[in-house]
């Protein structure tokens, strides 16, 4: 008989081969008695040679091979993506409203076991021409030193304070814009690359929390006006390089004497470069030398039941050049501070918030007091509608006193 269909071939082999077991002879008891002595023998020359140098360095090999495709395994490497976007509408005073793209911001972690991370933050913008921006935020990688320590090296958000390193991003904060001078070239510093220690511990039964580092330091940037080089603001943004050799180090401290209530204290010092920007570049102001640079924050958080209540102050401060040739103007002082309260009744879909907000620099057009309300309508955990109307007051004429309608879609993913 000839089968041309190969599974129907493969089916008659099969029940050919159970046939053929089921009929076949049983083996008889001194063969069973034979074979077991045999596996006796065997066993015990296995015995002997583990006890061999010869089969102790054998095993050995073999050890190391399979420690090698451990380390190799992937389930040992854990790849993560998150992140968040937000998109939104602002109406400012005396202007016409826009449609805008706040930031697309991926977020990517790459974690082998729980020795070691890496992780990474992109922020990818639309600007008012509709050209497209990509900025990295930050990117560390983190060695967990033990469950209550971690060093972390790379491009960091500065942990001075709380909100930048953990308020910021647009479905976290609770309104759609930072508090003034908290954002770029403000009070308090964005960001910084150095080496970071960061931890946790208990003492007399209360929890803490602290953040070590020292890094590049700041720019201190300058615009020409009447005749000289005046301090125009800190530029305290992750800088690559180190114009002056000089360090910055500081830290917050962090403890929660009960549950819902955290204090903070922030301290940097150390020495800031001064430039001048030209044609869009810049470059150490001739005649400068490298300022002091001191930096002081505090920072609280409160919740209790449907209520949230946090609050924060940065002083940043630049001493005057003690050169001879200085090219510059004095020393100059920024400080903002902000206190906020947020109500959510019965853990509903709805919450209200309230902000006031401080912000004093060395430039009377910069200095702004605002008051800031929003609803917000909580989707999804995740996923946040806001709506805000900013009252501020500056010098009269500046873009600090132009009142602002904000309304903003926020995700986190």
């Amino acid at each position: 008989m000839k089968f041309n269909n190969a599974p129907t071939l493969l089916l008659f082999m099969v029940a050919g081969l159970s046939s053929a077991s089921l009929y076949a002879k049983e083996p008889s008891r001194q063969e069973l008695v034979d074979r077991i002595d045999l596996l006796e023998s065997e066993l015990k020359q296995l015995r002997q040679d583990v006890d061999n140098n010869a089969s102790k360095e054998s095993l050995q090999v073999i050890s190391e091979k399979i420690d090698g495709i451990a380390v190799s395994s992937p389930s040992d490497t854990l790849i993560h993506m998150a992140g968040y976007a937000d998109v939104g509408y602002i109406d400012q005073e005396s202007s016409d409203g826009s449609f805008g793209v706040g930031s697309f911001s991926p977020i990517f972690h790459f974690q082998y076991r729980d020795l070691v991370m890496l992780e990474s933050e992109l922020e990818i913008e639309i600007d008012d021409a509709g050209e497209t921006e990509t900025n990295l935020e930050y990117l560390t990688i983190d060695w967990f030193i033990n469950d209550y320590m971690a060093l972390i090296a790379g491009k960091f958000l500065s942990p001075i304070g709380q909100f930048r390193q953990s308020l910021h991003p647009s479905w976290i904060n609770k309104l759609p814009s930072a508090p003034p001078g908290f954002g770029h070239d403000g009070a308090a510093p964005v960001s910084e690359v150095g080496v970071q220690l960061r931890g946790a511990f208990s003492v007399a039964n209360m929890r803490t929390n602290y953040a070590l580092y020292v890094g590049n330091g700041p720019e201190l940037l300058t615009a020409f006006e009447d005749g000289e080089y005046e301090l125009d603001g800190v530029e305290a943004e992750g800088k690559g390089t180190d114009a002056d050799g000089e360090k910055v180090m500081g830290g917050r401290f962090g403890v929660i004497p009960v549950a819902g209530l955290e204090l903070g204290l922030s301290v940097a010092t150390g020495k800031a470069t001064v430039t001048a920007v030209e044609d869009g570049d810049s470059s150490l102001l001739s005649g400068e030398a490298a300022r002091d640079y001191d930096v002081l924050g505090a920072d609280l958080s409160w919740s209790i039941q449907a209520f949230n209540f946090r609050g924060e102050y940065v002083e940043t401060k630049v001493g005057d050049d003690i050169g001879s040739g200085a090219a510059a103007s004095e020393g100059a002082t920024w400080t903002t501070w902000y206190a906020q309260s947020s109500w959510r009744p019965g853990q509903s879909s709805w919450e209200l918030v309230a902000r006031y907000t401080d912000f004093d620099s060395p430039h009377n057009s910069q200095d702004q007091q605002q008051w800031a309300v929003g609803l917000n309508y909580i989707v999804a955990s995740n996923f946040i509608a806001k709506i805000a109307y900013e009252f501020n007051d500056g010098e009269s004429g500046s873009d600090a006193e132009l009142d602002r309608l904000l309304l903003q879609l926020a995700y986190g993913f």
